[in-house]
């Protein structure tokens, strides 16, 4: 089994009882991306039509929103990747994956009780964690293929074409999942907490990822908090 308790995870005894989900490195690095993928859905809309043209005077006009575009991608790209590498374990597909997926109606109607114990993720922060590894993938691929001032010379022009299109429809699916991303946390009470103050409630915890709290409560040789 792929040992999933992340660096940092920690269950703190109290009142209330806290357990410790994100460190501070973890927590800086989410926002660079969530706010990198905002910028680049500014810029990236004001140039891709006429009608959103006017966003661009946010960087300072047409030129500036050209030039910065591709390099926000780049810290995107670098930013992603940092929290790729400390989360890709926990994020493994499961068996338990496919039991929470047939449950999806007890979730959406609050009847999380017959929901199977989950580890750190469920498969719904799963899918957005591997839809956003892909999308990037593909964005920093074709943003290279048609960054005119470095890579021009590389590249024909159909395949910039081809680029373009690929392109604009990862970025519309990337736009789409940050959506559903930004969703999820606020309709699961207490998840926004975890990347503002680093840490849940032992409630939460025992609630929505049960067997991950067990894992945490196991390391400390005590019983899960209740």
């Amino acid at each position: 089994m792929v040992e999933k308790i992340q660096p940092g995870d920690a269950i703190h005894p109290g009142k209330p009882v806290t357990v410790d989900r994100y460190g501070p490195g973890a927590r800086v690095n989410h926002w660079i991306t969530a706010a990198s993928l905002i910028l680049l859905a500014i810029s990236g809309l004001a140039l891709f039509t006429p009608s959103l043209y006017f966003l661009t005077s946010l960087f300072g006009g047409g030129q500036n929103t050209r030039a910065l575009h591709p390099w926000i991608g780049v810290v995107l790209f670098l930013s992603f990747f940092v929290f790729f590498f400390q989360l890709w374990r926990a994020n493994l597909p499961e068996r338990v994956d496919i039991i929470w997926l047939s449950k999806i109606r007890d979730l959406l109607s609050g009847h999380e009780e017959n929901l199977p114990e989950l580890g750190k993720y469920n498969a719904g922060q799963k899918f957005i964690f591997w839809a956003m590894t892909l999308l990037i993938l593909v964005l920093i691929g074709t943003g290279v293929m048609i960054w005119e001032q470095y890579f021009a010379e590389y590249f024909t022009i159909p395949a910039r074409r081809v680029a373009v299109l690929a392109h604009s429809v990862a970025a519309v699916l990337i736009i789409c999942i940050f959506i559903l991303h930004v969703y999820a946390a606020i309709w699961t009470r207490g998840t926004l907490r975890a990347m503002t103050r680093g840490s849940v409630t032992g409630g939460w915890a025992w609630r929505h990822h049960r067997k991950w709290l067990r894992e945490l409560a196991g390391q400390r040789k005590t019983g899960p908090a209740k």
